[in-house]
């Protein structure tokens, strides 16, 4: 919803002025189109030679979180929370019976109660192989929490290439628009012997080539771009609390510190309360007996 809002305060504000400074936009309607083809299009050819098809899916889909937001919210966290202590349980208990549930998450009863979190490909790896880990006796916390160092850092440089190939954009957009308006002072001069309103207007449908690409990379593409990466780093923290949960079983503290910890790494705005997260755990243990 901000990011509706904030795109017609941009529109309202930047035209709205214009219009109440005098300006007509007759010139800048009939110039759009043209500038729009070739700064638009040059942004989306450059965008592609650049990015590799994973990179160009990616950033596609990563769009829609300067309108949704991050993934991952408080009741996510959570789940989050109430499913490590369910695999921790089980597996201090019977550490044969939690195998079935991180080889096959899928058919797993545990992991069926919390669907969202089932169908993140990047959390279910993360809890399943370092729960297999475990069971095998790769048991070293040092160990273990290097290796999660490491893939957490993969994913976060992974999921960043979205807000990097935005920003390349915005980059680029403003000198695209400088493009333009040189096309179109050429397109001028062949016509110098118009007269001067002729002249003028079509100096006028030249320059709104700087502004549309002015206008394009500070006013929407670097904002999305700066969205998305806010977004994308307020996901990477739900990785990273299932790093803190699991290092925590590693190093042989009770079952509830262990959930603790990860409630307190959690951050400040998703983070449950002490009593709720606790009712949530008591719901938790009363299904299971």
């Amino acid at each position: 919803m901000l990011g509706i809002i904030g795109i017609v305060v941009i529109f309202v504000m930047v035209f709205g002025g214009y219009m109440l400074a005098g300006g007509k936009m007759g010139i800048i309607l009939k110039a759009l189109p043209f500038e729009f083809m070739m700064i638009g299009g040059a942004a989306v050819g450059a965008f592609l030679i650049s990015n590799d098809g994973a990179t160009v899916k990616h950033t596609m889909k990563d769009v829609g979180k300067v309108f949704k937001g991050a993934k991952w919210n408080q009741e996510d966290y959570r789940d989050l929370l109430c499913l490590l202590f369910e695999l921790i349980r089980l597996a201090r208990q019977n550490p044969v019976a939690i195998e079935e549930h991180v080889e096959s998450p899928e058919e797993s009863n545990i992991f069926g109660k919390y669907p969202k979190i089932l169908g993140d490909h990047y959390a279910l790896e993360l809890i399943c192989d370092t729960m297999r880990s475990v069971s095998m006796n790769y048991d070293d916390p040092h160990q273990v929490e290097e290796v999660l160092d490491k893939r957490i850092d993969g994913m976060a440089e992974h999921a960043g290439h979205s807000s990097h190939a935005l920003q390349a954009v915005a980059d680029a957009l403003p000198a695209l628009g400088i493009v333009a308006a040189v096309l179109g002072v050429i397109k001028t001069m062949a016509s110098i012997d118009q007269p001067p309103e002729v002249l003028g207007k079509m100096i006028g449908g030249a320059l709104v080539g700087t502004f549309l690409g002015v206008f394009l990379a500070y006013g929407l593409v670097a904002p999305f771009a700066s969205k998305v990466k806010v977004a994308v780093d307020e996901d990477m923290h739900f990785y990273h609390l299932i790093r803190e949960v699991l290092v925590a079983n590693l190093h042989n503290h009770a079952t509830n510190i262990c959930i603790e910890v990860g409630r307190q790494n959690t951050p400040g705005h998703f983070r449950p309360s002490f009593e709720d997260l606790e009712e949530a755990l008591k719901s938790v243990k009363q299904e299971a007996a």
